[in-house]
């Protein structure tokens, strides 16, 4: 019998001082991630007040997940970025780096402006969903 429950993913490239698994691959063709933080290896939060380092960090970081579950970046089907600012040029510095990283795939997205992320000093996180190769 085919076991039922989602293979939960993390890695050694990624900081272990989380207390969720970084994606979920499921017993079918799509791949569902936490949010991917502006941490380094060490759980440290990097590019402090730098919304594009971050967005760039969390993407980096959202690619190392993707491929310990078997998928990568041209298969996201869908993206949300959150940022947090009140400020839209904030929010569309973010966007700008996060499109860039995606390069020319352009999945559907939401970018949303909140008020507080989980970890110190961070202003971007971003999850998606994939399908596998």
């Amino acid at each position: 019998m085919r076991e039922s429950r989602p293979r939960l993913v993390r890695r050694a490239e990624l900081t272990a001082s989380v207390d969720y698994a970084y994606a979920a691959r499921a017993n079918g063709p799509l791949v569902l991630t936490a949010g991917a933080c502006p941490l380094d290896e060490h759980g440290a939060t990097v590019c402090v007040d730098d919304p594009a380092g971050q967005a760039r960090q969390c993407v980096r970081n959202l690619a190392v997940t993707l491929r310990e579950a078997e998928t990568d970046l041209d298969h996201v089907v869908r993206c949300t970025v959150y940022v947090a600012t009140r400020d839209r040029e904030r929010l569309r510095t973010a966007w700008s780096a996060v499109r860039d990283e995606f390069g020319s795939h352009d999945p559907p997205a939401t970018l949303l402006g909140v008020s507080l992320l989980g970890y110190d000093d961070q202003l971007v996180e971003v999850d998606a969903m994939a399908t596998l190769p």
